[in-house]
């Protein structure tokens, strides 16, 4: 176990210094430049599209969508990981978690527009799709598409699902009853088969909680941040003079790269928002929309919700609370220790109950995922009796990754989200103009005063290989 660790964190080390930080920042500065600063440009139009209801009645809609990928994405990385960022990269690492999110935004509107293009369709009239099928039919490289299903898999079902778990049983740590050796295998075993018995319904099931537990959650948390950041208001010019000087320190950056603000908060943000990893779109592609730019937007929001609101949110909590970070508070601790110099021992219930629904539904909305990336390698829906074995595998995933040690669930974690990225930002560099006819051709229409509806012929897509678009 000792030489997996190791060899996984120089992996990490190699990809994350050298590789990823180009790829990411490259891809997200070209898409940002090609779509006209559509994170800025096209804001309002993302939060006015959110609430369109589907063409057809009993489908899945934008905001079911976004609440799906928001669920994979808003989940204990918005409070463990900022956590960590802050504590082991120093203030600096906000800032850069900021400009990930920024960049990735237009990446995000890219891959999720590409999605709802090559979408298809099921034997109920539903659509489903993500990387893996827009590599397949564009690309034409079913190979390349199965090898991006089996990393999601392993990344979202192993890496992440597992660093969830073990994230929200650190919370249970402040408590007088927390036993190393024993609590966080109960926990683990609870949390298991609450979520095996929801997945066990089906995608649909799915949909339906985090439809309605993330827009709950989320606005409760920020909440409660907004108390603690307005009762230490006089704090707040020194906090943001401090990340914005952290973060422009190049000789501390360049000094220790691997450990620097920058490296956390590039990877810490990346985790957070998975703009570019190729998980999104599985979600997006489920949506019934007029037009594939639409359902792009949405995404691109989801970017936004998640680093620029809930991730900052934590840091600014945090940093508010006057509470110096340090490498031993890193991660739930540091979060708790900050929230209770206000709100006293009611914090630690608080985050506890924060994470178990962030956790709960970060676990539901990775599964999502995984269930489609299955149904693509098996080219149909699998059987009924090999979803369920799977899904008894997925629960005893969750169990296990209750009692690992933070620092392998997070290398392990990161390597999977590495390999995703270094297969999906490609392939959407070589489809993307496909992407960005689609957004000019939604622009055009909505300046002629028309709800945008997409035909793949309008932009000179061969709709032979589509299920969707052809009239």
């Amino acid at each position: 176990m000792e030489f997996i660790s190791k060899l996984v964190g120089t992996i990490n080390g190699y990809l994350y210094d050298y590789v990823l930080i180009a790829l990411l920042l490259l891809t997200g500065i070209y898409f940002t430049f090609r779509t006209k600063f559509s994170q800025l440009r096209l804001f309002n139009e993302s939060i006015r599209v959110v609430m369109e209801k589907p063409n057809k009645e009993g489908t899945v809609s934008s905001f079911q969508a976004l609440m799906v990928s928001t669920a994979s994405r808003v989940g204990t990385g918005n409070i463990v990981g900022v956590s960590t960022a802050i504590c082991l990269g120093g203030f600096g690492a906000i800032f850069w978690m900021w400009i990930i999110a920024l960049i990735g935004g237009a990446t995000a509107l890219i891959e999720s527009t590409l999605a709802q293009v090559y979408k298809r369709r099921d034997n109920s009239g539903n659509s489903y799709g993500g990387p893996a099928y827009y590599i397949e039919s564009a690309l034409h490289s079913r190979g390349l598409a199965i090898v991006f299903a089996v990393c999601l898999i392993l990344t979202y079902a192993g890496g992440f699902n597992m660093l969830a778990s073990y994230n929200l049983q650190s919370t249970f740590a402040v408590y007088s009853f927390y036993n190393p050796k024993v609590t966080p295998w109960i926990i683990g075993a609870v949390l298991a088969l609450i979520v095996l018995w929801c997945i066990l319904g089906g995608g649909k099931r799915i949909i339906s909680t985090t439809s309605t537990i993330v827009p709950i959650m989320g606005v409760l948390y920020v909440a409660v941040s907004l108390i603690i950041i307005v009762l230490n208001y006089k704090l707040i010019p020194s906090v943001f003079a401090q990340i914005f000087k952290d973060a422009f320190n190049f000789q501390a950056i360049f000094g220790g790269f691997g450990g620097s603000c920058l490296m956390y908060g590039i990877k810490r943000g990346l985790y957070s928002n998975e703009a570019g990893v190729g998980s999104a779109p599985n979600a997006a592609a489920a949506a019934d929309v007029s037009h594939p730019v639409k359902q792009g937007l949405v995404q691109m929001l989801s970017v936004f919700i998640d680093t620029l609101l809930i991730c900052t949110a934590t840091a600014l909590m945090c940093l508010c609370s006057g509470l110096a970070p340090s490498a031993e508070m890193a991660g739930a601790p540091y979060v708790q220790a900050s929230i209770k110099t206000v709100f006293g021992e009611f914090g630690n219930i608080f985050i506890t109950a924060a994470m178990v629904l962030f956790a709960f539904t970060t676990l539901l909305g990775n599964l999502y995922y995984c269930d489609n990336c299955l149904t693509f390698i098996n080219k149909k829906e699998p059987s009924k009796t090999f979803m369920i074995c799977y899904r008894a595998v997925a629960a005893v995933v969750i169990f296990i990754g209750s009692g690992l040690s933070m620092g392998f669930a997070w290398d392990f974690s990161d390597l999977m989200m590495a390999l995703m990225c270094l297969i999906n930002l490609p392939c959407c560099f070589i489809l993307g103009k496909t992407a960005l006819d689609a957004c000019k051709d939604y622009e055009r229409q909505k300046k002629e005063g028309k709800n945008p509806v997409f035909l793949a012929k309008n932009i000179g897509l061969d709709a032979k290989s589509l299920d969707y678009w052809k009239e």
